[in-house]
């Protein structure tokens, strides 16, 4: 149903850089390239965007907003909220059980969007 979610960001090339990294812990790529936008995704699946605000304002963060990324399993979304962490994420709820059969974890990005990397089954 979801076909792209897109994140503001203020500094496009230190967002860029973030997200090559964390995303290529799950095999996305760069599915579409420019100045102020840059898309990732797996084959034809969903994509997650960073962008430059179209209206020229500065980017903010979504009261409520969050983008959640589903893993194949536990150890991915261990694995993906640690590299988080260590490009510079801000942890808002380490990997864990979150009620039966969902397993989550939350980080901020460098513009503090909020992210959730999480498992059912």
């Amino acid at each position: 149903m979801m076909g792209y979610v897109t994140l503001g960001s203020n500094n496009l090339l230190r967002a860029f850089a973030f997200y090559d990294a964390l995303l290529a812990e799950i095999g996305a790529k760069r599915s579409w390239d420019s100045e102020t936008f840059v898309a990732w995704g797996i084959k034809r699946g969903p994509a997650l965007a960073v962008v430059k605000p179209f209206n020229g304002e500065a980017a903010t963060v979504g009261n409520g907003a969050m983008v959640a990324l589903a893993m194949k399993n536990k150890d991915d979304v261990d694995r993906l909220c640690a590299k988080a962490i260590s490009l510079g994420a801000t942890d808002e709820g380490p990997a864990g059980p979150r009620g039966e059969g969902f397993y989550a974890g939350y980080f901020r990005d460098l513009d503090g969007n909020k992210l959730c990397a999480f498992f059912m089954g």
